[in-house]
């Protein structure tokens, strides 16, 4: 290491230091006359010092029984002063029958700084280094801080970092001292290898693992940057997935690194022995406890006879036996695990095996790290406090859901002994880490067109683990606001409190002819009734409104009181509605494709107030919530509207995803759908149906399939969706990798098969207004309509609707991106049979990102 020496008598030179010397010039210990060595304390002169007072030099010295110096007392006070780090020279030598102690005080530091440092703050390398504005100078100290800023930079992934600090000397034995740092550019992995996975491939192992591959996207992310820790990490995630799968004697032996100066980037490698994949053979339950039948925990286990051995389900097996056995009164209770393999037959027997553990109890729980987050919100996650029984399970349990709020950068619960051998001490560590987040997003879907999104969120607001949001969304046909807030332990209970507000406007396109607009409130419950299984309770109130765009409101239904109720159509006449009688006129107001009666009707009837309760039970299984390859995900909801408010149905939904690994990485997918829409007591609007294109058979048009207004359809054109009652759908897809591109690109290919329909409208078809009429066309025949009077209401009867119940079908392929952009998908898909008036749309895309 060397240090530069600027301003001494205006030039500059340099001193090579020594890193193992403990002390900056030459240290000499005199060996001293045997005179010398039988002076006391105060014999002793201090030269030389100017901030240390004398007396604290002399205490360094520490005489024994008899009050004498001798050679050992001097050596070991000298060595003292040594590792006190106040001084760059310290001698100690005789000087007429006294002991002189000279000493050459380390400099102070005037001012610590950073030079170059641009990827990390001076605030973070202040925090780090010990030498300090106003403290001594210590030069093991300097090179010591100076390998901390080097570990800083290499944990950010840039190994080429150089830290080269410099001593500026000042009057009055002050310095400064200046690192200047050399950051480099980031240290990337270059390639990722697997040595010995037979069974699995390593596309697929790329998956399972956290460290990505350096490519052309990279700068959008930081899994491609080299991180010793994640490498070691990535071994585990490895291990667990073999061992999720039957391979009971996986072992990943190494994950090797080494660095190619010539790819400037790292080669990593695991090296795995897979062994056999098990199957379980049977599962045996016994117990040492009496009068405990144990095979009564048989429900609680998740691994059944002739499944893969699975050893993350055995781990929740145990962990939910001890918290039931807890529940039934044995606290001490220690469910224990066994597996016997046969390597002929390639099977596991698992024995569960029940016994009394030792009587523990917990002291105490010491929490330490958090800074932000109150003790409370901790503690909270725990199901044992302080004077419990011990039980590991639901420690692991706790630790688990502390890792889970992603509040902390590292979660690790240890126990120490208590005050007695029958009491533990839990210590929680904890490192706080940025739960804000402000993201902008940008989106594009042949549907609602452009979006873009800003928003605010916190996950931990106030330290008080509360969830906060909000967010504005603003785009061609779909804009709004929403404010959301989550207490996720309402009065102090494990259920979630949800307050939603929002208002949504949804604008003509080419597949509506209307605009809505929705503005409401929701409040909503949220149990997690296992790790599986959620339920949530809703209620919403919304008002939503309907207008149409200025191009198509241009009908006029007021009809002037002539006095007559003569049968006819409206003329539109210079803005103006006029009845005609006959055959006369034109073909009113759906001569240029106004919007179809149900909307009309709505259009009249202003805003509507809808009220209503639901709940949502949800199942899950699924190996990963963003790209699944292994699962089942069902969700099942009730709302029901008619708790107040205008309108009043009972709606039901089910959704089911099943996914399965095939061959060579491919996944399958397998998804079932369907709905039902019922009366109680007030008819439905149209508003309310169910909706469906895309989202039930690809092919189709937003709101392409069903029911649909064809009473102008003589005039070459069709009007609205209608929407149905009922629906269904299934679909069969196929997931597969482009093998010939880089895992971390992240594109995917797949090949589907869609089949569904949509049918039953109950809506309005008949509308009678005081006052109004309106007009419309059944077939190429002009309607009934009968104008209003001073005593009678006007109406119209007759709209034509096409309502048949045809299956709709498609094939087509798809291509998947988990892109940084966020994930995008394109379609293309071709319909089989269809309805006579139904809408395609055989490319789709869709996708958006935060950044």
């Amino acid at each position: 290491m060397i240090f530069g020496l600027r301003g001494f008598r205006g030039g500059l030179f340099a001193a090579s230091i020594m890193i193992a010397m403990p002390v900056a010039a030459s240290v000499t210990a005199a060996l001293l006359p045997t005179a010398a060595v039988a002076q006391t304390v105060a014999s002793i002169t201090v030269e030389g010092n100017r901030r240390v007072d004398v007396e604290t030099i002399r205490s360094y010295f520490r005489p024994g029984p008899s009050g004498r110096l001798d050679q050992g007392v001097l050596d070991d006070g000298l060595k003292l002063l040594i590792e006190t780090g106040l001084f760059q020279d310290v001698r100690v030598s005789p000087a007429g029958g006294r002991i002189v102690v000279t000493v050459v005080e380390n400099p102070v530091i005037g001012r610590v700084a950073f030079e170059g440092n641009k990827k990390v703050k001076d605030d973070q390398l202040n925090a780090e280094v010990q030498s300090k504005a106003r403290g001594t100078l210590s030069r093991p100290m300097v090179q010591s801080d100076a390998q901390r800023i080097s570990e800083i930079y290499r944990r950010s992934g840039r190994y080429d970092v150089s830290v080269t600090p410099e001593i500026i000397e000042q009057p009055n034995n002050r310095v400064d001292l200046i690192f200047t740092i050399n950051e480099g550019a980031k240290t990337g992995v270059k390639s990722i290898e697997f040595i010995g996975n037979n069974y699995y491939s390593s596309y697929r192992l790329k998956d399972v693992i956290k460290t990505r591959e350096s490519n052309f996207l990279s700068f959008l992310g930081s899994g491609d940057i080299y991180d010793p820790d994640r490498v070691e990490a990535d071994r585990d995630l490895i291990r667990r997935y073999y061992l999720k799968n039957g391979f009971a004697d996986v072992q990943v032996v190494a994950a090797l690194t080494e660095y190619d100066p010539g790819q400037k980037g790292f080669l990593v490698t695991f090296k795995i022995e897979e062994g056999q994949q098990y199957r379980v053979a049977n599962v045996d339950f016994s117990s040492t406890i009496p009068n405990f039948d144990p095979t009564s925990l048989r429900s609680f286990s998740r691994v059944g006879v002739g499944s893969l051995y699975n050893a993350e389900a055995l781990e929740k097996s145990v962990e939910e036996m001890q918290i039931e056995m807890s529940r039934r009164g044995y606290a001490f209770a220690v469910v224990r695990p066994r597996g016997d393999r046969n390597f002929e037959q390639h099977t596991v027997s698992i024995g569960y095996s029940i016994e009394e553990g030792p009587r523990v109890y917990i002291e105490r729980i010491n929490v330490r790290g958090n800074t932000r987050t109150r003790d409370y919100v901790i503690r909270r996650e725990f199901d044992v406090s302080e004077g419990d029984a011990y039980n590991r399970a639901l420690v692991d349990r706790a630790e688990r859901r502390l890792k889970n709020l992603d509040f902390f950068k590292s979660v690790k619960i240890t126990t120490e002994p208590g005050s007695s051998g029958d009491r533990v001490i839990l210590v929680v560590d904890l490192e706080e880490k940025s739960t804000g987040d402000f993201s902008v997003s940008g989106g594009y879907s042949t549907t609602d067109g452009a979006l873009g999104e800003v928003s605010v969120s916190e996950r931990n607001f106030l330290g008080r683990g509360l969830f906060a949001k909000a967010s504005v969304q603003y785009g061609q046909y779909a804009r709004g606001y929403s404010l959301s807030f989550v207490e996720p332990y309402l009065l102090d209970y494990r259920v979630a409190l949800g307050l939603d507000f929002f208002y949504r406007e949804q604008l003509s396109n080419q597949y509506i002819s209307y605009n809505t607009k929705t503005m409401g409130f929701s409040p909503r419950l949220g149990f997690q009734l296992r790790e599986d299984l959620a339920l949530q309770l809703r209620y919403s109130i919304f008002q939503q409104e309907i207008s149409l765009p200025a191009q198509l409101a241009n009908c006029n239904n007021t009809i002037p009181n002539n006095g007559t109720n003569t049968p006819g159509y409206i003329n539109q006449q210079n803005g103006i509605g006029t009845v005609q009688p006959g055959n006369a006129g034109t073909w009113g107001c759906y001569a240029d494709g106004e919007s179809s009666l149900p909307v009309r009707r709505e259009l009249a009837n202003g805003k509507a107030l809808t009220s209503m309760v639901g709940y949502t039970l949800n199942y899950n299984t699924l190996d990963n919530n963003k790209n699944p390859t292994d699962g089942l995900l069902i969700e099942f909801k009730q709302d029901y509207a008619g708790v107040g408010g205008d309108v009043s149905y009972l709606k039901s939904t089910f959704d089911a995803k099943y996914y399965t690994p095939l061959v060579a990485d491919i996944v399958g997918l397998l998804r079932v759908q369907g709905g039902m829409l019922n009366e109680v007591g007030k008819d439905i609007r149209m508003l309310d149906h169910f909706q469906m294109g895309p989202n039930l058979v690809r092919g189709f048009a937003q709101n392409g399939i069903g029911p649909r207004d064809i009473s102008y359809v003589a005039l070459g054109s069709y009007g609205d969706a209608l929407g149905g009652t009922k629906y269904w759908g299934a679909s069969a897809e196929l997931q597969m990798p482009f093998w010939f591109l880089p895992k971390e690109v992240g594109i995917k290919g797949a090949l589907y098969a869609d089949a569904g329909g949509l049918w039953d409208y109950k809506g309005p078809t008949t509308w009678a207004q005081t006052g109004e009429i309106q007009s419309f066309k059944a077939g190429s025949t002009p309607g009934v309509c009968v104008p209003a009077s001073q005593t009678s209401v006007g109406s119209c009867t007759g709209m034509t609707y096409d309502d048949g119940n045809q299956v709709r079908s498609s094939v087509g392929v798809g291509l998947i991106w988990q892109s940084p952009f966020g994930p995008l998908r394109f379609d293309y898909a071709v319909p089989l049979t269809k309805g006579a008036y139904d809408r395609v749309q055989q490319f789709r895309f869709g996708g958006g990102t935060s950044f």
